[in-house]
């Protein structure tokens, strides 16, 4: 796998420190009980088409060193006036181990096959079970996770365990079968050669040991220099034009190029190291191939062992390493496959949303009346942010939340929507306790215009269709009147059935933001919330987006939370806040009418407005 910019990958020939699990033991045991045993069958035909394939693999150096031996003792027999090569029985030979071949071939397709539609399946599951988990966890979760940190447990930690699953388990059985079999026939043809073989193994691993221990130091210095590297080429980019408003090309260059050199210089060590190992193997091996001829020849002109038998055994002496090499690759795969499994159970185990009330109260005839009674919360225990928030909504009333920057009028709406409880106290829907309702419930009272949009890819029609998905077009076509916006769709392509994406070009924020209130519109809620949905919306805009609001509005419960205090001047009452507590509210002009902390706010943004 590279690593960034062309960099070394992972894997354990490179010298580079390994990605290793926290619980190795407990992890697998995990995977196996909740995932693997649900394919025991599958494995069971892996494990046995594995096992066959190499058997039938194995075998066949021997074979063809009997049609060797077949051919040196018919040339032998040649020159001495015996007779000559048996070429049927060469043939049949050949022929024999041609089928094995193929057998072989064919068993390993199947478990290749097997093992394949297992690791998907699983994987298959395994996302499915994380996508279900995303809907249940709370929002604190993801107040301490970033988006990236989620989205590489679903995309780059489930592909890892796919990937290396599918070619791990299989290369495992094979490399250990194969290490089996091969010492099994090297014995049966010679154990004094066996042991020339052994013998020379333990002094090429010790040398590969010593190099790696010189190269890893390196590795970590490149990987660390590489980051630098990458930092400062991102930083200057980001920053070009500021660099180049301030001459700062010359600096940029020479920073630049000492994280360069430093790099340079550790990968040259690192590589260079790397690079020995092959080399010291292949020379350690060749030792070994010369003290298994001298053997070989020695045993042979003894009449011990067959001309076929030697080539054989150097056959196998050539094998015999690769499977020992293969099983510390796949010792990689396996730490890092058991790595990203350990984070996906750790997501999997994170505690939910716990539903206090499974039953629910109905939210059918509810009007919309809301009270806050004595609100205390504190995303930590030992930090309350809202101390005591004391508030009466009636139905249809047009209530504005205000306040400097961590007042906590966000956080409020979240409470209302029961995205965290409160602390204490209690919020009061119809009199009922928010508690008493199931989650999903309560949030059908609500429809949310945030300043942030959001549309997903698919069509204008199916993106206002969201809330409401049996909505008839007629239902589309008027909520997307009321919020102004049906004149913008019929320009469109397509019109209703264009389809929005991250590249579709020509469609603003404003317009984006009325798609969403005409989504609202057609869910036709009891309590609307709009967090700060006019900010990042020109003057002219904001005037259009207003209107289609105003038309949202009417007959709802509805809370605005406002920066912009020329927005909120007709709202039925207006809620100041400052540091989570409620300091002022009345009506606009009651509150400026009272000269204090509203008033400071309102005169402060027509100061700036002015400067």
């Amino acid at each position: 796998m590279p690593g960034p910019m062309g960099g070394p990958g992972r894997g354990p020939g490179n010298g580079q420190s390994l990605e290793r699990a926290k619980d190795f033991k407990g992890t697998t045991k995990k995977l196996i009980k909740n995932y693997l045993s649900n394919y025991k069958i599958g494995l069971i035909i892996v494990l046995i088409f594995a096992i066959g394939s190499t058997i039938f693999a194995i075998v066949g150096p021997k074979i063809l060193g009997n049609a060797t031996t077949e051919i040196f003792n018919g040339l032998v027999n040649k020159i001495s006036g015996n007779g000559g090569i048996d070429f049927g029985k060469v043939g049949s030979i050949l022929l024999f181990l041609l089928t094995l071949y193929i057998i072989s071939a064919l068993f390993s397709f199947i478990q290749s096959f097997a093992m394949t539609q297992i690791a998907q399946k699983l994987t298959y599951k395994m996302r499915n079970d994380l996508a279900r988990k995303i809907n249940k966890l709370p929002m604190n979760y993801f107040d301490k996770k970033t988006n990236g940190e989620v989205l590489s447990i679903i995309t780059n930690d489930i592909d890892t365990l796919g990937m290396n699953l599918n070619q791990s388990i299989t290369q495992i059985i094979t490399s250990i079968c194969t290490i089996i079999g091969i010492f099994i026939m090297m014995l049966s043809i010679s154990w004094q050669m066996t042991l020339i073989s052994l013998i020379v193994m333990p002094i090429g691993a010790f040398m590969v040991k010593i190099i790696v221990g010189k190269s890893q130091k390196y590795f970590k210095m490149q990987q660390d220099y590489l980051g630098h590297v990458n930092g400062q080429v991102e930083e200057i980019f980001s920053g070009l034009t500021v660099v180049k408003a301030f001459n700062g090309e010359e600096m940029a260059r020479n920073e630049f190029e000492k994280a360069n050199s430093k790099l340079y210089r550790s990968a040259w060590r690192s590589q260079f190291l790397s690079g020995l190992m092959h080399p010291i193997m292949n020379f350690v091996s060749n030792v070994g191939y010369v003290g298994v001829a001298m053997a070989g020849g020695y045993l042979a002109i003894n009449g011990t062992i067959t001309v076929g038998n030697i080539q054989s055994f150097i056959q196998y002496n050539k094998q015999f390493t690769q499977p020992i090499n293969q099983i510390a690759q796949v010792s990689s795969m396996l730490q890092a496959m058991i790595a990203a499994t350990e984070r996906i159970f750790e997501f999997l185990e994170e505690d939910e949303e716990i539903e206090t009330n499974k039953e629910g109260l109905t939210t059918e005839g509810l009007k919309g009346n809301v009270i806050f009674k004595h609100v205390k919360f504190g995303y930590n225990p030992e930090q309350i942010i809202i101390k005591d928030f004391n508030a009466n909504v009636h139905e249809g009333q047009k209530i504005a939340i205000v306040g400097p920057t961590g007042a906590g009028k966000s956080t409020m709406v979240k409470l209302l929507m029961r995205f965290y409880d409160v602390t204490d106290g209690a919020i009061l829907l119809d009199g009922h306790n928010i508690k008493d309702f199931k989650r999903g419930n309560l949030r059908q009272m609500f429809g949310m215009v945030l300043q942030d949009t959001w549309l997903f890819n698919g069509t204008v029609k199916d993106n206002i269709k969201y809330g409401k998905e049996e909505a008839s077009d007629d239902e589309v076509i008027q909520a997307a009147k009321a919020a102004h916006v049906h004149h913008f769709i019929k320009t469109l392509p397509n019109g209703y059935n264009s389809i929005l994406s991250d590249e579709t070009t020509g469609v603003s924020a404003g317009q984006k933001q009325l798609l969403t209130i005409a989504r609202v519109i057609l869910a036709d809620p009891k309590i609307l919330i709009l967090d700060e949905a006019t900010s990042s919306i020109d003057t002219r805009t904001e005037i259009q987006i207003q209107k289609a609001m105003d038309n949202l509005m009417q007959g709802r419960t509805s809370f605005i939370i406002a920066h912009r205090l020329s927005t909120i001047k007709n709202a039925d009452l207006i809620l100041v806040m400052d540091h989570g507590d409620i300091v002022e509210q009345g009506t606009h002009e009651e509150l400026l009418a009272k000269g204090g902390f509203y008033e400071k706010l309102y005169n402060s943004q027509f100061e700036e407005v002015e400067e």
